[in-house]
């Protein structure tokens, strides 16, 4: 069990790096900074100079390189395939920790081929130019690899302990509760990358109005249409200014929505089960997402807040998963305070 908790811990440190450089090669506009895949200008190691920088130009005549860019999107590439390996290891050790008791075998192989269907939508992202529709499923596989991660390690912490999944069971509601707080957050996190992938964060430039500036007529039909698959480049962002104001106006209902459902069920459960700290932690990061929200509006999206914005929305997602596993823990103790 010790090599199984350890790689599992290694592969949600490798899966956090993985979605963040994710975020970052994406808003360092170098999502296209290889032309090619897996490898970059057809060279596992991007040339810098010389004849096999003049070589890798000449397959891609009509891509000048940026090396740079080349390299962020290279980096994410290999980070990416590391943690493949890893989960491939975690896999190897379910199939020969099958019989026990508790192990999450199905679920480890469940992430298996999660992270392959990933290559796959790694892959499409570039031959497809950064088609919106493939890189907010991209993000979205990204963030469900992580979770699947956390819930592995949250098993295996069970199984060390000798629990059964028969005794940790929460009350109905509580349960349901709680699920649909993570239904609702990874909506919102599908809203926000379908946002990030259409370059809408720079629709509108007041974060009550969309723009008080001028008036125009927000386009929902075109914002919401997904891109017919032609080989057009993506990059910057193809859609008119209406349908991006109309993306981000729908982005921020649903912060609203998801907020106040959050910031109830995190007050619902200190004071029914006193989870003081994971509950305080998810109104935390609730607060200083939606000041990050309005921040980016204010300030134009520059980099530093986009990504800590990105990273704001796995940490909240993260914390949905700890108040569930602490919620677990407080009825699996019968310790409930008075309704």
């Amino acid at each position: 069990m010790v090599w199984a908790i350890r790689l599992s811990n290694l592969a949600i440190g490798l899966a956090l790096v993985v979605v963040f450089l994710g975020a970052w090669t994406r808003l360092n506009h170098a999502g296209l900074g290889c032309p090619d895949w897996p490898a970059c200008y057809g060279e596992w190691i991007l040339p810098s100079n010389g004849e096999a920088f003049d070589v890798a130009q000449q397959r891609y005549p009509d891509q000048p390189i940026e090396a740079a860019k080349g390299w962020l999107e290279m980096i994410h590439r290999y980070a990416a395939g590391l943690l493949g390996m890893l989960i491939l290891g975690m896999a190897a050790l379910a199939w020969k920790k099958r019989e026990l008791a508790g192990y999450p075998v199905k679920l480890t192989f469940a992430v298996l081929a999660l992270v392959t269907v990933q290559a796959v939508f790694g892959m499409w992202t570039v031959t497809l130019k950064l088609l919106p529709q493939i890189v907010t499923l991209h993000l979205l596989g990204g963030l469900l690899t992580l979770s699947l991660l956390v819930l592995i390690r949250q098993h295996l912490g069970r199984v060390t302990a000798s629990a059964t999944d028969a005794s940790v069971q929460q009350p109905f509601a509580e349960r349901r509760w709680v699920k649909l707080g993570v239904v609702l957050l990874f909506g919102q996190i599908m809203l926000g990358g379908w946002t990030s992938a259409n370059y809408a964060g720079w629709a509108c430039i007041d974060w009550i109005q969309c723009d008080r500036s001028h008036e125009f007529e927000l386009d929902f039909n075109e914002g919401f249409a997904l891109p017919a698959i032609d080989g057009q480049n993506h990059e910057g962002g193809l859609k008119s200014l209406e349908a991006r104001a109309a993306i981000q106006t729908v982005h921020r209902i649903g912060a609203l929505v998801v907020s106040v459902y959050l910031l109830g069920l995190a007050f619902t459960l200190i004071r029914r089960y006193g989870l003081l700290w994971p509950s305080g932690l998810l109104v935390a990061l609730v607060a200083g997402q939606n000041l990050l929200g309005i921040l980016n509006v204010v300030l134009g999206v520059p980099i530093s807040l986009a990504i800590a914005h990105h990273a704001g929305a796995v940490l909240l997602f993260l914390s949905l998963l700890w108040l569930n596993a602490g919620l677990n823990r407080r009825v699996t103790e019968g310790y409930c305070y008075a309704h």
